[in-house]
């Protein structure tokens, strides 16, 4: 007999039994569940619904199931759909019919919201601790890294040197602003729905800023149908989540590119890197290619919850159980990723002479060059014109600027004087960045202490928001 099958003639079907169900992948808030169910029952005897005795032998009986679902003893049913009913169901064999009325004053409308919640928010303070520690390991890397010099890149094709630090640390911005992303998204995530019932509250005089209290939610949702119909929340945190994956994937590709025979600007470490089953010279960049492939499926989660809550009205429908699997396959995926990229950063050789032999055979200062003409009095175009055409010329005698005699320079601009060849010099070329936010050293190392002094704050945040469910 179903828990809800008092109205019902007929058993259900079996195809309908496999196809309804969802406890073969809501069992992963089994935790959270009866934690909800813990608050719920506590609440329903300060209140005086449930009289102590009641209380105590449910609050035992959760305690009871959660150890053994812990140890491994349970195997949940099909038969009862979902964590929810199996829960309930575990619990009234254990304890008999007082069990029963663990679900006074509440739905699983508002219990699958609640659920949901606690995962989303302890998930979102896993990932901000994983993303931290993925930033300690960028800016460790950057402050190795301060006098590393390397094409910077547009089109793919060589365009004005950088240094190292200055790369590395434009991806510890993104995951900066990932960071800030999913620590605002918490006061969204840690709203309490319990209490909102099906959709228009309940009779019993229940109360709500209790059990939200208990569970350590700031505040409650003051709408009943909101609050069981809400998935803003879910959206926003695979958004985030679809994002934090595209700066993965964007670091991937750079790697997979650098630690290409063409390029040999890092060697990966041969833990994070597999071989090929038929050339045994190979050593590929796997994990890398993985985290850009993988990328597509949590964007995929994304879009998919938004077709599913396009056109639903108000409250609950059952479209609403497809929220789950991605929102559980996303923070797997995540979670894998940024662990893995931390490691693989960590443990990357960097091939320092051959990003600085990269800068010098190419025409990466050619800019400073029109910039140096520029402050001859030549306006820009000119400049930018004359540039070009000595550019074309080194092409065409196999040479650089810098392989330039003097003459050669004055043949194109009267302007150009010996001072030129310190001008076009690398080092010179970066430190004349000098602009905020720029690649010149005092600016890189005025970033990296600012970057370090947020990751501080931040790690402060996650210290005050460890909540064990």
């Amino acid at each position: 007999m179903k828990l809800w099958g008092g109205r019902f003639t007929k058993p259900t079907n079996q195809l309908v039994e496999e196809f309804n169900a969802s406890i073969t992948f809501d069992k992963e808030l089994v935790e959270e569940d009866i934690a909800g169910s813990l608050a719920h029952v506590e609440m329903l005897g300060v209140c005086g619904i449930l009289p102590k005795e009641d209380v105590a032998r449910i609050s035992e009986g959760l305690k009871t199931i959660r150890e053994r679902v812990q140890s491994g003893e349970i195997e949940f049913s099909i038969e009862n759909e979902d964590i929810h009913m199996n829960i309930e169901k575990l619990l009234i064999d254990l304890i008999g019919p007082i069990g029963g009325k663990l679900h006074t004053g509440r739905s699983r409308n508002d219990q699958v919201a609640l659920d949901m919640h606690l995962y989303v928010r302890k998930q979102t303070v896993h990932l901000v601790e994983l993303l931290v520690q993925l930033q300690e390991v960028l800016l460790n890397q950057a402050s190795q890294h301060v006098d590393t010099l390397l094409p910077g890149y547009t089109h793919l094709q060589r365009a004005q040197p950088v240094r190292l630090a200055h790369h590395l640390l434009a991806y510890a911005s993104m995951f900066e602003r990932d960071l800030e992303r999913l620590v605002d998204s918490y006061k969204r995530v840690n709203v309490c729905p319990l209490g909102a019932g099906a959709i228009a509250g309940t009779t019993f005089p229940i109360d709500r800023q209790y059990v939200a209290k208990k569970l350590g939610f700031t505040r409650v949702y003051d709408n009943s149908m909101d609050a069981v119909s809400d998935r803003d929340y879910l959206v926003e945190f695979l958004s985030i989540s679809s994002l934090i994956m595209t700066h993965l994937s964007r670091l991937s590709e750079e790697l997979i590119l650098w630690s290409s025979e063409e390029f040999q600007y890092v060697e990966l470490d041969d833990a994070f890197c597999t071989g090929s089953s038929m050339m045994p010279q190979k050593k590929n960049p796997d994990i890398p290619e993985l985290i850009r492939g993988k990328t597509g499926r949590v964007t995929g989660h994304l879009l998919s919850l938004l077709m599913t809550l396009k056109a639903l009205p108000l409250t609950y429908n059952k479209d609403m159980q497809e929220d789950k699997e991605g929102v559980f396959d996303t923070v797997k995926t995540l979670t894998g990723s940024l662990q893995l990229m931390a490691e693989i950063l960590k443990t990357m050789k960097v091939n320092v002479q051959r990003m600085q032999q990269n800068v010098e055979q190419g025409f990466a200062n050619a800019t400073d060059l029109a910039d140096y003409l520029v402050n001859k009095g030549i306006p820009f175009r000119k400049a930018h014109e004359i540039v070009g055409q000595l550019v074309l010329y080194c092409i065409g005698k196999q040479k650089y600027l810098l392989d330039c005699s003097l003459e050669e320079f004055q043949s194109f601009s009267s302007e150009i004087q010996a001072d030129i060849f310190e001008r076009l010099n690398p080092i010179a070329v970066v430190e004349a960045r000098t602009s905020e936010g720029g690649t010149a050293k005092a600016q890189v190392l005025k970033t990296l202490e600012q970057k370090q002094e947020r990751l501080t704050k931040l790690t402060s945040w996650l210290s005050e928001h460890q909540v064990e469910v």
